[in-house]
């Protein structure tokens, strides 16, 4: 394992250890897999994982306009793993779906006929999505694990192909870019290799779910801002409440951490049961349709009115009828 320019080089054994022993304070609901396109297979030495990781993060920061690297991991193509940014904050990687996120970049172009991603690189992907999914308790589907293709590029919504997209992850990723395609070869792959995954440290029952409404709350090591501060959480993250004492809330099982109460609003996690389910402008059939979320798709629930649930913003409304609370 080695560090430079803030990023840290693990292999696929040292990242086993590393998600055992994470300490993590946002709520993880979706795993984002996407290929770098450029850099590509061809700008890969074997041996310059950092100045490619440092050129990706120049230019997310300089050209796009962002505030970091947008991806939390690169796998490169011997199967060599390097963190990005911290992965307490939210990724810039698929419009209107990064909240909740972690973004995997890999390194090269992976549509038809172009680079032909090595084994190692492939080992490396399918136990990233399957540690991950036991770490951070996911089902293994295509509602957890997802591509970029899926998603519209201006909207941000679900269209699985449909709309204006990239090919990202690539045309010929684990034999394609569909839905069906990540079912048929990514999924079984990701499932086999759970018989080795880190267990975890995710609950079974909780309290409820938090959303935080500044723009970064602390976490410190006790119920009180008398105690060390040992992370911090930013503005729209959600997270699991397990304990309350006074005006503080507890947020791991395991770990003595804790947030002011003050900063967050209590929220619920539903998913999508209906095969489609419009999205209004206002809490009735009358209000006009926004837009579209399919099965299974994952909501975070602000308020309940007249038989429909807000989601995200003040005119973004679903029917409760279609959709079902998460409990874990």
């Amino acid at each position: 394992m080695e560090t430079r320019f803030g990023f840290t080089l693990m292999n696929i054994t040292e990242f086993k250890q590393w998600i055992e022993n994470l300490q993590l304070s946002r709520t993880i609901r979706t795993i984002q897999n996407h290929h770098t396109y450029l850099p590509n297979y061809s700008h890969f030495t074997g041996s310059n994982y950092f100045d490619l990781q440092r050129g990706m993060k120049n230019h997310h920061v300089q050209n796009n306009g962002w505030n970091d690297i947008g991806q939390h991991f690169t796998v490169f193509p011997d199967g060599m793993i390097c963190t990005g940014r911290s992965i307490e904050s939210t990724p810039a990687c698929i419009t209107g779906n990064n909240r909740m996120a972690i973004c995997i970049e890999s390194l090269g172009d992976f549509d038809i006929g172009k680079d032909t991603m090595n084994q190692a690189q492939k080992d490396s992907i399918v136990k990233l999505n399957a540690w991950m999914c036991k770490r951070f308790n996911l089902s293994v589907d295509t509602n957890s694990i997802v591509y970029h293709h899926w998603f519209d590029l201006s909207s941000g919504e679900r269209k699985n192909g449909g709309g204006v997209t990239k090919s990202c992850p690539g045309t010929a990723y684990f034999g394609g870019n569909k839905p069906l395609d990540a079912q048929q070869n990514l999924i079984p792959l990701v499932n086999a290799a759970l018989t080795t995954a880190p267990t975890g440290d995710m609950p079974s029952t909780l309290l409820f779910f938090g959303c935080v409404k500044s723009n970064t709350l602390n976490v410190r090591m006790g119920a009180g801002s008398n105690f060390n501060k040992v992370n911090q959480v930013q503005l729209g993250e959600i997270v699991r409440v397990y304990e309350e004492k006074s005006d503080w809330y507890r947020i791991s099982k395991n770990n003595q951490e804790w947030v002011y109460a003050n900063y967050i609003d209590r929220v619920k996690l539903s998913k999508v049961t209906a095969s489609v389910l419009n999205i209004r402008s206002g809490p009735g059939a009358n209000y006009a349709k926004v837009g579209q979320v399919g099965v299974g798709t994952q909501l975070v629930i602000y308020e309940d009115q007249n038989g429909f649930s807000r989601i995200n913003s003040q005119f973004q409304w679903v029917s409760s009828a279609h959709i079902t609370d998460v409990l874990e």
